[in-house]
């Protein structure tokens, strides 16, 4: 399936593999692809990895997460990590296909990008959109699903301090009020099924977050798509 995928949205011209160098090849080649990136038994509504036959982690059982299910297509490691900070913070939108191919060909992502009636990209604050000139998560979604696309229907409100160093609950201190629906397009959300993107899932705070406000504002189904996802 990811070769059917990748041909489709690749370029004509040869390049690089990124990880292997092969040359003529991909931005990542089948052979990596098949390597780095085989199906890994996750939870269902935070994408944790665990051990073959769990459907979900101890911490969603304590206090389930406002997801209905969450896919991702890898574990945040070595060689994913690198290529996502190629096109997180290298300035390279021309990942956003590749990536976007790898995340169709998980497990379940294609039938919730069929079945969902909106696509939603977490939204960057005004001076972090600046400072990327991208937002990584709304190139994402407009190749995972371009007629689903809605980017002005969920606003970041409030600019946060980087994830990368906060404790989990520290996370989702800083994510608090961070998110909220436009006013005027709450009635867009009633009843509707949504699948909200993003590149990178670590506690999962901002998604968490994120979730809770379309929920509040009248979603049926919150769904959450990942290229990647860290493990504790």
């Amino acid at each position: 399936m990811f070769s059917e995928l990748l041909a489709r949205a690749s370029a004509a011209l040869p390049s690089q593999c990124a990880v292997c160098r092969a040359w003529p090849a991909q931005p990542l080649c089948e052979g990596c692809v098949a390597r780095f990136a085989q199906p890994v038994s996750r939870c269902q509504t935070c994408a944790l990895a665990l051990p073959a036959g769990v459907i979900r982690c101890g911490e969603c059982l304590a206090a389930p997460p406002p997801l209905d299910a969450c896919h991702a297509a890898v574990s945040y490691g070595w060689p994913w990590s690198s290529c996502i900070a190629a096109y997180k913070f290298g300035g390279d939108p021309g990942w956003a296909s590749t990536l976007a191919t790898l995340l169709r060909s998980t497990p379940w992502v294609e039938p919730a990008l069929e079945r969902c009636d909106l696509v939603v990209p977490l939204p960057l604050s005004a001076q972090r959109l600046r400072q990327r000139g991208f937002n990584q998560a709304l190139e994402l979604a407009r190749r995972l699903a371009p007629g689903k696309v809605d980017a002005s229907l969920l606003l970041r409100i409030r600019n946060t301090a980087a994830q990368t160093t906060l404790q989990r609950a520290e996370r989702l201190r800083n994510v608090k009020g961070a998110f909220a629906v436009a006013p005027l397009r709450r009635a867009a959300l009633h009843r509707k099924d949504v699948v909200l993107v993003d590149d990178v899932m670590t506690s999962g705070a901002s998604l968490f977050t994120a979730a809770a406000v379309l929920r509040q504002a009248g979603a049926a189904r919150v769904t959450a798509v990942v290229v990647a996802r860290t493990e504790d």
